[in-house]
C-alpha cells in the first residue's frame, strides 16, 4: 500500500463501512468524499475491468506510441485523459480562460462543443490543442449534422425523418458527409446515431431523435449512418445505452425509469447494440437510466451502474470500444450526489470518458485519493486511459495539425449538402392516404385548387411552388361558416400544416386546428400535408374524411418544395412511416404515387453539374443590368426534367421601384412563335389535317390564286419560302397627317372597336383582314433563300383561326395552358394579371404615344388586338420551360400526350441545312457558321427561339437541358440592341454548358 496520511487513512476506513446509510447529505461541492461506491467494498479487485473475461483487444501499429505516452505521464495527468469537459466558442474570455486552465493544470483528455459558430470553434480548438501536452479528443454532439449545435452550419433531417427512408446507401452517404464536415472541423467524435427504440410516443427528449420503433430499421438505419461516419476515420457514439425510448420522461431534468423486463430489453432495446458491434461501432455512450431489470439499487443511474456499464454493456454484449457517460451535468444523474462523487462512480461502474463533468479538479483529489487506498487497481487505470490513447492514435491525434480555418466556412456549406438534402426528402416524404387516387393531382384544366394554411410557422417555399404547378389560391377566413363559402368553388383544397421546425417545440395540433381539418375534410376534397412529426397526427381521430394524407415530417425549405413536388407529380412517394399513430397506421406504412413527368427541382449537383460555375450567371446578368443593356431579367436552367437554377434580377425599370420577381411576367416577343402558334399547328399536323407538303392554297383560300399559293408548309415553317421580313401595316391605320385614323381606331370601346392595343386606344375588329389582303398582296423574293419573317406566324395564326373557330388565345389555353399548368401565360395580361406583376416593355412615342405595360411591344401584333401568330404572349420563365420540356419530352408532360414524336421529330428536322439555312419547322436551330442564336456550344439537335425584347427559349435533347431568358431590354426606348451586342444571352448558355461536370 501507497504511503498515506494514517489520519486520513483511518477516516475514510470508518467511512467506507457507514458508506451504505449515508445517502443524501448536503455537502460543500468542493470537498472530496467518497460515498456509495458501485460494488461491493470487499471485493475491490471486482472493479479492475482488465481481470474481467472480455479485454479491449483491438491491433494498433501505434502501441508503442500509446505506450511511450502513458508511461510519460503523471499520476494526475492520466486522470486527467478520463474527462472530456463542456466548452462553448460562443462564451466570454472568462469560460475560454476557465478551459485552459483545465488543460494546463489538470490536463483533461478532450472537449465537447456546444453552442458557438464554427469558426471560432476551429480557432479555440487551435488554442486549446496548442496548450495540450496530450491531444485532446474534441467531439460534437452531431445528430442532424453541426448545425445541432453551431450557427452557420448545415442541418440535416432529424432521425425520424430519416426513418422514413427506404435506401440505406442515402443515409450511408449522410454520415460520409456529416462526417467530413466533422473532420474539417477537427473533430474526432459524433455523438451519433441515436440507437433508442421510440416505442413511447410522449417520448420527450428522443421522440424525433430516433430513427423509429421498429428495431430492425432503426439497426439498418443506425448502421448505414456509422458506416459511413465512420468511413472517414471519425468515431460514432451509440446512444443511449441500455435504451431510453421507452420513456416519457427527460433525463435532462429528471431521472426517467425504463420498465421493461431483462428479457424485453434483450429483444428490443440492445438489438442495435449487437448489430452494431458486430459492424464495428467505435464508442458507446450510457444513459442516465433507472432500469430495475438491471440494477437492484432503487432508482439507480445506468451511467454509473457497474453492472450495467461493466457486467451488461462489456461482459455480455461483449463491447470493446470506447464508453462514455451521458453528460454528467444532467438532472437525471447531478441530483444524486456531489460533482465528484457522480464522476468517481461514472469511473468506477467502468466507463472510459467522463462527459461534461461538473468540478474536475476536487474529482481528480478524489481520484487521487481512492488510488492510494487501492479503490481501484492501476490496471484498471490503465486500460481505460490506453484506450483512450489507442483512439486518439487512430484518429491521428499522434501527428495533429491545425484546424485550417480559410475557407472552412465555404467547406463546411458546400453545395453537395443540399444536394443531399433533397434527395434525403424525396425519400422520405410519406403518404398514407390517397383514396380515390387524388395524388398526384393531374387534369389541371379541369382542377381549381385552393390551399389553407394551419400552424404558426412559414409556408412560403410551399405555395410559391405549388403555384409553379397550377394556379393555387390562398384562401383565408378565421370563420369556418365563411372559409367554407370561399372553398365552395374549388375542386380540391390542400391543406398544409406548417409548425416550427426547431428541435423540442412542440408541434402538437391544437383543439380548434383539428377541428377546422374535420370540418374542412367533410365538405371537401382535402390533402393534408403535416410538416411535423408523425405523433402531431394522433389527436386526430377523423380520418376517414381526408382523401389524401402527406407526411413531410419538418417544415424546412426544401420538404416543402419537394412535398409540393409530390403533389404534383414530379416525384414518387417513397417514404414508410417509422412509428405507429394509435391504431389508424401502422409503422412501415407507406402509399407509393405515380410520378408524372413534370418538371421538378433540385440542386445542380444531383443533375450532374456545378451549382459554383452556374453561379457566374450571377455575375453575367448584373454585367448586363450595371451597363443598362435591361433593367431586369429572369434566367431558368432545367436538366433532366429539374430546375436547378431559376433567379430574377434586376428591377421592372431604371429608377429601382419594383424589384423583379421569379412571378412577374414578361413581352416574350417572337417566343410567341413557338410558345403559341407552333404548338397549335403542330397539333393540326398530328391529327393529319396538314402535312409538309401542304400548300397555303390548300390550308388558307385566300392565298388562292395568289403568288403564295403554293408554298408548300414544309418551306412556310423553314423561313424558305421568300416572304418579306415584315409589312408597314399601320400605315394602312394612318390618315393624312400620319396620325391614327378615326376610321380604325377609338378611345372607347365600342360595337367593332373591342380589340385593345393600349391605354384607352381600341382598333376596328376587322384589321386583321386588312392585314391579311397585304400579306396575300406582298411580292416574292424571286432567289430561294432564307429569310426570316414575321409574316409566316401570322399566316398560321389566320388558318387556326378559320379552321378551329377559335381565336389564337383561346386555342392555347384550352389545348396547351390549363393543361400544362402555365397560369402565368396569356395573351393581353391585363385581362387576368395585376399590373404591377408586368414589367413595361417600352415607351411608344411613335404610334401609341404611352408607356407600354401590359400591352404587347410589337405594333403589328397590337394592331391585332395583342393577340397575333408571332408576338402577344406575356409569360415567365417558369411557364416557358414547362412547354419547352414539353417539346423536350417529344409531346409528353404530366403524362398527357399532346403530339407524337415523330411530329415532334418532323418539325425538329433541319430540312435546308445543306442550303444553308438552319432552320427547322417553326423552330430556329444552331448556327451553321460563325454566327447564330447561341453559344455555338448546344448540340445540333438542339432549338428553341430568341425574341426582340431580349428573350431566349432554348432546349437541348442530347444534354437534356431547358435554358430560358427573358428581359425588357426595349425599355424605356428600343434603340441600339446591347444586350445582342454584348452576347448576354448567349454567354449565360456558355456557362451552362462548363457547368455540366457528366
Amino acid at each position: 500500500m501507497r504511503k498515506i496520511d494514517i489520519k486520513i487513512f483511518t477516516f475514510y476506513v470508518l467511512f467506507l463501512f457507514a458508506a451504505a446509510s449515508c445517502v443524501g447529505t448536503k455537502i460543500n461541492k468542493n470537498k472530496v468524499i467518497l460515498t456509495n461506491l458501485p460494488v461491493k467494498i470487499q471485493n475491490l479487485d471486482s472493479i479492475a475491468i482488465a481481470n474481467a473475461p472480455v479485454l479491449f483487444d483491438v491491433q494498433y501499429e501505434g502501441d508503442k506510441w500509446v505506450d511511450s505516452i502513458y508511461s510519460s505521464m503523471t499520476l494526475e495527468e492520466k486522470f486527467g485523459q478520463l474527462f472530456m469537459v463542456a466548452a462553448y466558442s460562443n462564451k466570454d474570455a472568462k469560460h475560454y480562460a476557465a478551459i485552459d486552465k483545465l488543460i494546463q493544470e489538470n490536463k483533461i483528455g478532450g472537449l465537447i462543443f456546444f453552442q458557438g459558430g464554427p469558426v471560432r470553434q476551429a480557432k479555440l480548438t487551435n488554442r486549446y490543442q496548442a496548450l495540450s501536452k496530450t491531444p485532446l479528443f474534441i467531439g460534437n454532439d452531431a445528430e442532424w449534422g453541426l448545425g445541432m449545435r453551431l450557427d452557420s452550419t448545415y442541418r440535416y433531417p432529424w432521425n425520424m425523418t430519416l426513418g422514413a427512408i427506404q435506401d440505406m446507401k442515402l443515409i450511408e452517404k449522410l454520415g460520409t458527409q456529416m462526417a467530413k464536415q466533422s473532420k474539417r472541423l477537427g473533430l474526432q467524435f459524433n455523438f451519433a446515431p441515436v440507437l433508442d427504440i421510440n416505442s413511447n410516443p410522449k417520448n420527450p427528449i428522443i421522440g424525433f431523435r430516433s430513427f423509429g420503433e421498429d428495431k430492425f430499421k432503426v439497426t439498418e438505419h443506425a448502421i448505414a449512418l456509422m458506416k459511413g461516419i465512420q468511413s472517414q476515420n471519425v468515431f460514432a457514439t451509440g446512444k443511449h445505452f441500455p435504451g431510453h425510448g421507452d420513456t416519457s420522461k427527460d433525463s435532462h431534468k429528471e431521472l426517467p425509469t425504463i420498465y421493461a423486463t431483462k428479457e424485453k430489453l434483450e429483444e428490443v432495446e440492445f438489438y442495435p447494440y449487437r448489430k452494431m458491434f458486430h459492424k464495428g461501432l467505435s464508442s458507446v455512450m450510457v444513459g442516465h437510466l433507472n432500469v430495475p431489470s438491471l440494477e437492484t439499487q432503487a432508482n439507480y443511474p445506468s451511467s454509473i451502474s457497474y453492472n450495467v456499464v461493466t457486467n451488461v454493456l462489456q461482459k455480455e454484449l461483449g463491447f470493446k470500444g470506447l464508453i462514455f457517460t451521458d453528460a454528467l451535468n444532467m438532472k437525471g444523474v447531478s441530483d444524486f450526489k456531489l460533482p465528484s462523487e457522480i464522476n468517481f462512480e461514472a469511473f468506477m461502474a467502468g466507463n472510459d470518458v467522463l462527459l461534461f463533468p461538473e468540478n474536475v479538479p476536487a474529482t481528480i483529489e478524489k481520484f487521487m485519493l481512492a488510488y492510494s487506498l487501492n479503490l481501484f487497481s492501476a490496471e484498471r487505470l490503465a486500460f481505460s486511459v490506453k484506450k483512450i490513447l489507442k483512439f486518439k492514435y487512430k484518429a491521428g491525434l499522434n501527428a495533429y495539425k491545425p484546424i485550417a480555418t480559410e475557407n472552412l466556412y465555404n467547406d463546411l456549406n458546400a453545395a453537395e449538402n443540399e444536394a443531399l438534402q433533397y434527395q434525403l426528402y424525396e425519400n422520405a416524404i410519406t403518404v398514407l392516404k390517397n383514396r380515390e387516387t387524388i395524388l398526384p393531382i393531374k387534369n389541371l384544366d379541369k382542377q381549381k385548387i385552393a390551399y389553407v394554411k394551419i400552424g404558426d410557422d412559414n409556408n412560403d417555399s410551399f405555395v410559391s411552388t405549388l403555384q409553379k404547378y397550377a394556379d393555387v389560391t390562398v384562401v383565408e377566413d378565421k370563420n369556418l361558416d365563411s372559409l367554407q363559402v370561399k372553398l365552395a368553388p374549388f375542386t380540391t383544397v390542400i391543406i398544409g400544416y406548417h409548425k416550427s421546425d426547431v428541435a423540442f417545440k412542440n408541434d402538437d395540433f391544437r383543439t380548434d386546428e383539428l377541428a377546422k381539418i374535420s370540418f374542412l375534410a367533410q365538405r371537401n376534397n382535402v390533402i393534408l400535408d403535416v410538416f411535423a412529426k408523425p405523433y402531431s397526427l394522433i389527436p386526430l381521430d377523423n380520418f376517414d374524411a381526408i382523401k389524401g394524407l402527406v407526411i413531410s415530417y419538418q417544415n424546412t425549405t426544401i420538404s416543402q418544395i419537394v412535398s409540393a413536388e409530390l403533389i404534383f407529380g414530379a416525384i414518387a412517394a417513397k417514404g414508410k412511416l417509422p412509428v405507429s399513430i394509435n391504431s389508424n397506421f401502422k409503422v412501415n406504412d407507406g402509399i407509393s404515387t405515380e410520378k408524372l413527368n413534370r418538371l421538378g427541382f433540385t440542386t445542380a449537383e444531383n443533375v450532374g453539374m456545378d451549382s459554383e460555375i452556374l453561379a457566374k450567371i450571377d455575375g453575367i446578368a448584373n454585367k448586363a443590368i450595371n451597363a443598362k443593356m435591361t433593367p431586369g431579367i429572369q434566367v431558368l436552367v432545367a436538366k433532366d426534367g429539374k430546375v436547378i437554377y431559376q433567379k430574377s434580377f434586376g428591377y421592372h425599370t431604371y429608377d429601382k421601384i419594383i424589384k423583379v420577381q421569379n412571378s412577374d411576367i414578361y413581352d416574350v416577343a417572337s417566343l410567341t412563335k413557338i410558345l403559341a402558334t407552333l404548338p397549335n399547328v403542330m397539333l393540326q399536323y398530328d391529327q393529319h389535317k396538314i402535312n409538309l407538303e401542304t400548300t397555303l392554297g390548300t390550308m388558307s383560300p385566300v392565298f388562292k390564286g395568289s403568288n403564295k399559293q403554293n408554298i408548300n408548309f414544309k418551306d412556310l415553317l423553314s423561313h424558305y419560302a421568300g416572304l418579306p421580313a415584315g409589312l408597314p401595316f399601320y400605315k394602312e391605320a394612318l390618315n393624312q397627317s400620319k396620325k391614327p385614323s378615326e376610321a380604325y381606331f377609338r378611345k372607347t370601346p365600342e360595337v367593332n372597336f373591342t380589340k385593345k392595343l393600349g391605354d384607352s386606344l381600341y382598333i376596328r375588329n376587322d384589321f386583321s383582314d386588312t392585314i391579311m389582303k397585304m400579306i396575300v398582296d406582298s411580292k416574292l423574293s424571286h432567289k430561294k433563300e432564307y429569310r426570316y419573317s414575321d409574316l409566316t406566324f401570322m399566316i398560321l395564326k389566320d388558318y387556326l383561326e378559320k379552321t378551329t373557330g377559335k381565336s389564337l388565345d383561346v386555342l392555347i389555353q384550352e389545348n396547351f395552358y390549363r393543361s400544362l399548368g402555365m397560369n402565368n401565360s396569356s395573351f393581353n395580361p391585363l385581362t387576368k394579371f395585376d399590373k404591377n406583376r408586368i414589367p413595361p416593355t417600352e415607351t411608344d412615342a411613335y404610334f401609341r404615344h404611352q408607356l407600354l405595360q401590359g400591352y404587347v411591344n410589337d405594333l403589328s401584333a397590337g394592331l391585332e388586338g395583342g393577340v397575333s401568330g408571332h408576338a402577344g404572349v406575356f409569360s415567365n420563365v417558369m411557364d416557358v420551360a414547362k412547354i419547352m420540356q414539353l417539346y423536350l419530352q417529344k409531346g409528353s408532360y404530366g403524362n398527357q400526350l399532346y403530339f407524337s414524336e415523330k411530329t415532334f421529330d418532323d418539325f425538329n428536322t433541319c430540312y435546308f441545312c445543306a442550303e444553308g439555312n438552319r432552320r427547322g419547322v417553326g423552330f430556329d436551330k444552331p448556327q451553321l457558321g460563325v454566327s447564330g442564336p447561341t453559344c455555338g456550344c448546344a448540340s445540333m439537335t438542339s432549338f428553341g427561339h430568341t425574341g426582340y425584347t431580349g428573350t431566349m427559349a432554348w432546349a437541348d435533347p442530347e444534354n437534356q437541358i431547358v435554358y430560358v431568358f427573358l428581359s425588357n431590354r426595349t425599355f424605356p426606348v428600343a434603340t441600339e440592341n446591347k444586350l445582342s451586342k454584348a452576347n448576354i444571352r448567349e454567354d449565360i448558355q456558355q456557362v451552362i454548358y462548363e457547368a455540366i461536370v457528366r
